[in-house]
């Protein structure tokens, strides 16, 4: 996401070495920006905004706990609880979503 790389001047961490160029810099998951001098050029981006979900799709769920789990010790550890359908994990992690 572009607007990951909107960091004001003063507050970039500098991503890379000295002299790196900006293709160097992006493939390191950097971004890159030379307009202003003496701060760093290829720096850290912005933290993803992200939420978690419980996954809908129960085929894709990663068991967060074992049989016969009860739904408050599911949530308890923090996951999702859907005592349906059966043959799949009825406690299980969240996954992460980009806002």
């Amino acid at each position: 996401a572009r607007c990951q790389c909107k960091v004001v001047p003063r507050e970039r961490t500098n991503c890379g070495y000295p002299g790196i160029s900006a293709a160097e810099c992006k493939k390191i998951g950097c971004c890159f920006n030379a307009s202003v001098p003496s701060v760093p050029w290829c720096y850290s981006p912005k933290p993803k905004k992200v939420k978690k979900v419980c996954p809908n799709d129960p085929y894709t769920r990663i068991n967060c706990g074992h049989p016969g789990i009860k739904p408050r010790e599911c949530t308890r550890k923090g996951c999702c609880f859907r005592a349906h359908p059966a043959g799949v994990p009825w406690c299980f992690y969240h996954r992460v979503m980009e806002e």
